[in-house]
């Protein structure tokens, strides 16, 4: 994947925001909206996926597909830390990684069937991946909000 380079101008702004209100929103739909023909909308949004500016994905409920158990889990990293996050990356429970500063090194999001999986994901396989110092783990009791509708300010 080609990364972007460029800054986004207001119709490709445009365009993200009109695909993060409804994915499914159709090509003609979103031209007229922006201005636009759906050739030019659909070659766009194609640049956009093409060079990671966005992705296009069904977002699920967890629960409602089986998976129960969600929690955050904080990382302190001994020696290099990307090696850390490239190996939670390719985790296929693991759905979100971010290296940081402050109390941890990394902060990522597992999703489980349930607290044995957890523990098994925890204690088989994070805490032995080489570096990994300190694991804390927040499970979610009730999510009160996840968006993805930001915009692109």
């Amino acid at each position: 994947m080609r990364r972007n380079t460029e800054p986004l101008d207001e119709a490709s702004k445009l365009i993200i925001e009109q695909l993060q209100e409804d994915g499914r929103r159709p090509y003609a739909a979103i031209g007229k909206a922006v201005g636009l023909s759906e050739a030019a909308v659909r070659q766009r949004v194609a640049k956009l996926v093409q060079t990671g500016v966005m992705q296009i994905v069904a977002v699920t409920d967890p629960m409602q597909v089986g998976l129960f158990r969600q929690a955050m889990l904080g990382l302190k990293v001994s020696g290099p830390i990307e090696p850390v996050a490239e190996a939670l990356s390719a985790m296929p429970e693991i759905d979100y990684v971010v290296v940081c500063a402050g109390r941890f090194d990394i902060l990522c999001e597992a999703v489980c069937e349930d607290d044995a999986d957890l523990l098994d994901l925890m204690s088989n396989r994070i805490r032995t991946v080489e570096g990994v110092r300190d694991v804390e783990t927040m499970p979610y009791l009730r999510l009160h909000k996840q968006s993805y509708q930001w915009g692109t300010r």
